[in-house]
């Protein structure tokens, strides 16, 4: 019944390539990287698939790429890249020199070099990197800027395999989202060595490092200097995908490695085939922010193995990868942790978005949205609490993982819209929907194309009001004494009010009071005395400290602030960093100024997003 619903054609608002005259089957890459004109030197073979009769002319995806040649099965091609969009990039029309029916296959082979400026690339110095000797390279396709460094259907709706060869200089390594296939000497060049790999399993449209074995079928990768904190950082990575199997099934994709990436990495992490890449703020020194991983490795499942057609239907991975996230919490440590993580995610939520923001619907409508300016948490948090809530309704943990494994299995190696979700959702549970058929109309009206007013599907009295329970309590009440404290009371508070805090306890007192009205300057300043936070290594403390303080407009705290926005790029911490000095009045100036200095050294997305936070026009 379903294998004909994964085939639905759905639109991709964010693409301009034909995936509904053909699709891409595998790519063969090779690239040449270039470290001093900061361009891959490419060519790509296409397999493409045609999906109907009387074929001769495609389009692809680019974005300021240089084309110098197009071949078709050995044959030159006719090509033309098209107008710039101001987001998507060109289109890149092709002419076959033949026609074809449905059903046969063609190679089309494109020669190419990428833009210094590729927005899915970013080029450090060897003063940008932590062993200042080498420079490093490493691409950031999602969402869509794959099309800025290969010509594709650079959709998610397509999944192929693929083999490349990376010539780069021998002091290099060289790594990818696949299995490691070799590597020979460059014939061309002496002084550069090719990497080879190959991804067997079908997926959607990188440096100087050491390694470190943490399991039978994972190694940490990081610049040298970061090697050892990585190990024990993750060193939990293999209990981690055998508690994910356990739940979701076999992990199918051989290899799990894992990339520290440079600072100025915009995201936590990246869940590549094979190889997650990871920031490293997760270094912690403790394991607290572990969680990163979790939901990386949750990826595996939901995101590369199932993923969603478009950037539409983005929640079906995220969701689902922060619900698998939070069972794994749930089955190494327990449902009060999983509980304590879900009401902190819900109360980011609540802090990231006001009413009526477009952008709140679990199912946003993309047309003419850049893709990155649509990042953001909901489909993370919203999706997780819609998931939690039908858990809820239908039976609990145990009943509905066993939904979610089921869904996992049917749509595997495939895409997948919300529709077709719902679909199956009701399927599974058809017993159960009879008795209670409001569930779908819910669903629909209130929840997956609500705004934020119809956020929340269900008062979580559970979650929220078993303070002791899971934890919340001592958050709260350590927040709610800063709050209501007088100047006469700030004498009452210790060391001993934090040390009985775990880390994601302490990060839960900080999120709390981010929701309050700034504390004034002189609880701020006894917060520092008492629990001296300064000195906190855990970026996610730091970041919400760093803010309580900016707030509170205590100006010592400023070029701390702006040390940690330009110091590391992930946009979590960046972002708000700049938008708290820009928003303090008297040092405007400064945040705008800091950032113009550091902009080159920040992802060319970040970088992009921070300009308009800080309505820096061009």
């Amino acid at each position: 019944m379903f294998s004909a619903l994964i085939m639905t054609p759905v639109s991709d608002p964010s693409s301009f390539s034909t995936v509904s005259k053909c699709a891409t089957k595998h790519l063969n890459l090779i690239y040449h990287v270039d470290f001093d004109k900061r361009v891959l030197k490419g060519k790509v073979a296409l397999t493409l698939e045609v999906l109907e009769d009387k074929f001769s002319s495609l389009t692809l995806d680019s974005k300021d790429l240089k084309i110098f040649k197009v071949s078709a099965n050995g044959q030159a091609a006719q090509f033309e890249v098209g107008t710039k969009h101001k987001s998507k990039g060109s289109p890149l029309e092709i002419t076959l020199p033949f026609e074809l029916s449905r059903g046969q296959h063609v190679i089309v082979e494109i020669e190419y070099e990428t833009s210094p400026s590729a927005t899915a690339l970013q080029w450090l110095t060897p003063t940008q990197t932590v062993g200042k000797k080498h420079p490093y390279l490493f691409s950031q396709c999602q969402a869509t800027h794959c099309r800025s460094m290969i010509p594709c259907q650079d959709s998610p709706s397509v999944k192929h395999t693929y083999y490349a060869q990376v010539s780069v200089p021998k002091e290099l390594v060289a790594l990818m989202s696949a299995l490691h296939d070799g590597q020979v000497p460059d014939p061309s060049d002496s002084s550069r060595v090719i990497y080879r790999f190959r991804q067997p399993v079908s997926v959607t449209s990188s440096s100087l490092t050491e390694s470190w074995e943490i399991g039978p079928r994972s190694r940490v990768w990081s610049e040298k200097e970061n090697v050892d904190e990585a190990a024990f950082e993750f060193s939990e990575t293999e209990t981690m995908l055998k508690t994910a199997e356990s739940l979701a099934g076999p992990y199918v994709w051989g290899q799990y490695d894992l990339l520290v990436m440079p600072p100025s990495f915009p995201y936590g992490g990246m869940e590549n085939p094979c190889l997650t890449f990871v920031t490293p703020t997760v270094l912690a020194g403790d394991k607290s922010l572990a969680g990163v991983i979790a939901h990386e490795i949750s990826h595996s499942w939901t995101g590369n193995l199932v993923t969603n057609r478009n950037w539409e239907h983005f929640w079906l991975n995220e969701g689902h990868t922060v619900y698998i996230e939070r069972m794994i919490a749930r089955c190494m440590e327990s449902e009060h942790l999983r509980q304590f993580k879900g009401i902190g995610g819900w109360k980011e939520l609540q802090e990231s978005f006001g009413a009526n923001n477009v952008l709140t619907n679990l199912v946003p409508n993309l047309h003419e949205v850049d893709t990155d300016e649509a990042f953001s948490s909901v489909p993370y948090e919203k999706g997780f609490a819609l998931l939690y809530h039908l858990e809820e309704l239908l039976g609990g943990p145990e009943v509905f993982m066993g939904f979610v494994k089921s869904y996992i299995q049917l749509f595997a190696y495939g895409t997948v819209t919300t529709e077709e979700w719902k679909n199956y959702l009701f399927t599974y549970f058809k017993d159960k929907v009879r008795n209670n058929a409001l569930v779908l109309e819910y669903i629909d009206a209130s929840y997956l194309y609500a705004r934020f007013p119809g956020l929340c599907p269900k008062k979580k009295k559970d979650l929220i009001n078993n303070k002791n329970a899971n934890g919340m309590y001592a958050c709260t009440a350590l927040c709610q004494r800063w709050v209501k404290a007088k100047e006469e009371d700030l004498a009452s508070f210790t060391e001993e009010d934090v040390k009985k805090l775990k880390s994601p306890q302490l990060i839960e007192f900080m999120a709390l009071l981010l929701q309050e009205e700034p504390l004034p300057l002189s609880h701020v300043k006894k917060m520092q005395e008492v629990y001296q936070l300064n000195s906190v290594k855990n970026a996610e403390v730091r970041f919400r400290w760093l803010r309580i303080c900016v707030r509170a407009h205590w100006e010592e705290a400023v070029p701390l602030a702006l040390k940690m926005a330009t110091e590391q790029g992930r946009m979590k911490f960046t972002r708000p960093l700049f938008k708290e000095v820009y928003n303090f009045s008297k040092y405007s100036d400064k945040a705008l100024n800091t950032f113009k200095e550091n902009r080159g050294a920040l992802h060319p997305v970040t970088a992009m997003l921070v300009a308009k936070d800080l309505k820096i026009n061009g």
